[in-house]
């Protein structure tokens, strides 16, 4: 009895061996077909090592998108909102995002330093990010344009950039809103002399060509009495997105065992999620205030 059991058994291994021998064989040969070369064609996109990995959008095109859509000139709040609202669900998405920021039609996230995410191939940061960002820009858009349908679908192109120390990646960001300030200086102005004094855009850029920044902001202030230090930080600074812990709170339904029926009650859970600020962040006060962001164990 135990030896026929031990026949079959001995048997039932021989068989699974053989077959399992005829599969690994023919897995090894389908996935070395004669088209394998093709992989050798495939550059090496890897970012170095322990560097921080940039990723920055900008709007493809978007000037005759923004003209298309109907947006507010200098700056439309909708449309900002609805950038950030994008940001957040890539960083929400996404993973080892510490920071993010932007202004106008683009946004930069910014990868952990030891970020290991799809082995670092700059291809599938890139990707992932344009695609996810470029989707929830759809998905959000009647959240914040209710009356103005979309037309047509927006597009964004991207890039990466590795900067090898906290200095230079300070650097890229203040430089980024040195740019909002820049821009926004000069939109603010131009805009005011086509809407308010009638001038045509030509006749605006014609104005503006060759002044300083002393000089738009003396043009606001004579002519339109606006302090341009007055306007809304959002504007001025952009957008930066850090992950703080934020209060949410919830109605839940909850029955007593002696009760019949469920009582509302407002449940309050505390969860992480990437906050919006306005602030300045090429000075210090922010790095010192928030220095999680770069430390090397975050």
């Amino acid at each position: 009895m135990w030896v026929s059991h031990n026949v079959k058994v001995r048997d039932c291994l021989a068989s699974t061996s053989v077959t399992l021998k005829r599969c690994l064989k023919l897995g090894v040969t389908m996935a070395k077909s004669k088209f394998e070369y093709v992989r050798d064609f495939e550059t090496d996109d890897t970012c170095l090592p322990h560097c921080w990995v940039v990723v920055r959008l900008d709007g493809r095109n978007f000037h005759r998108f923004s003209e298309k859509h109907s947006f507010a000139k200098p700056n439309d709040i909708r449309a900002l909102h609805l950038m950030t609202k994008c940001a957040q669900t890539v960083m929400e998405e996404l993973e080892d995002i510490v920071i993010a920021y932007g202004q106008s039609d683009e946004y930069s996230f910014v990868f952990k330093r030891k970020s290991n995410w799809f082995k670092r191939r700059a291809s599938k940061f890139m990707t992932h990010v344009a695609s996810q960002f470029a989707s929830s820009y759809v998905f959000y858009w009647r959240d914040y344009f209710e009356d103005q349908p979309l037309l047509y679908p927006p597009g964004f192109d991207g890039r990466v950039v590795v900067y090898p120390n906290n200095q230079t990646l300070k650097d890229y960001l203040s430089w980024r809103q040195a740019d909002c300030h820049i821009n926004n200086l000069y939109n603010t102005v131009f805009w005011a002399l086509v809407q308010q004094s009638g001038l045509t855009p030509a006749q605006a850029q014609e104005r503006l060509q060759g002044t300083l920044a002393a000089d738009k902001n003396e043009i606001l202030y004579s002519e339109f009495n606006i302090n341009y230090n007055n306007e809304p930080l959002l504007y001025r600074k952009g957008t930066v997105l850090i992950w703080q812990k934020v209060d949410e709170v919830t109605t839940k339904e909850v029955k007593l065992p002696a009760e019949m029926e469920g009582k509302k009650m407002a449940v309050t859970r505390t969860r992480t999620k990437p906050v919006p600020l306005h602030c300045d962040i090429i000075g210090d006060a922010f790095w010192k205030e928030h220095s999680e962001i770069l430390d090397e164990d975050s």
